[in-house]
């Protein structure tokens, strides 16, 4: 799971820092030089979840975040749009505290500016003890919920977080962007429909849900990189 939120990293740093190389690993001269890195410094426990609430498993990654360019005035003012950027996300938390020079000296590279980037990752635990119910035993007035999660073009978005928070209900998508929840309630009482997916968050109210045509399609506002 980790190497999926390397690649969301990645993405969001492009969208930020077009045509810009983001590297992984170890920063080194041509990162430092030219480009952005991205370096799995540690892992972190989770925030805490509130009390009596079922969350999901999880932990935090710790990104040192380098940038380099032609001009050290051009470096500054990506490394600011970055930090702005990270600071204007509620997934990600910044950690602007001095990098102890032990860690440079670990690194074999000369101190720089620098900030730490921590994301959650979470894994949605299954709800225990539930029986799964079939067509013929389903509640009456019940019926499943169906729909895809796409972005530009069309594309479908795999791994995408979709939930009905007002249920505590939530699963993810397949790899075609297909998502299914089974034997809910009428729309009207459903709450509103939460995605995430690629950084970007999404609510769908529940009066257009009851509008909508199955199975619902979802377009989320990513932006191609």
């Amino acid at each position: 799971m980790i190497d999926e939120v390397d690649l969301r990293m990645k993405a969001w740093v492009g969208r930020i820092a077009t045509e810009t190389p983001v590297y992984l690993g170890v920063p080194d001269r041509e990162s430092l030089d030219r480009g952005v890195c991205l370096y799995l410094l540690e892992l972190g426990p989770a925030p805490p979840t509130r009390a009596g609430k079922r969350g999901a498993l999880g932990f935090t990654v710790c990104y040192l975040v380098t940038v380099g360019a032609e001009t050290p005035e051009r470096a500054h003012r990506l490394l600011g749009d970055l930090v702005f950027a990270a600071m204007s996300d509620k997934e990600l938390e910044v950690d602007l505290s001095p990098v102890p020079a032990a860690l440079w000296a670990g690194l074999r590279s000369v101190p720089r500016p620098s900030f730490r980037l921590r994301v959650q990752v979470r894994k949605e635990q299954p709800l225990a003890g539930v029986r799964c119910l079939s067509l013929v035993d389903a509640p009456e007035g019940t019926a499943p919920l169906l729909g895809q999660v796409v972005g530009p073009g069309n594309e479908p978005i795999g791994g995408a977080w979709v939930a009905l928070p007002a249920l505590r209900l939530s699963t993810r998508t397949d790899a075609q962007g297909h998502f299914r929840f089974a034997s809910l309630p009428p729309v009207e009482s459903l709450g509103s429909l939460e995605v995430r997916a690629e950084g970007e968050v999404l609510s769908v109210a529940s009066e257009v849900l009851a509008t909508e045509p199955a199975p619902l399609v979802i377009r989320m506002p990513v932006k191609e990189g």
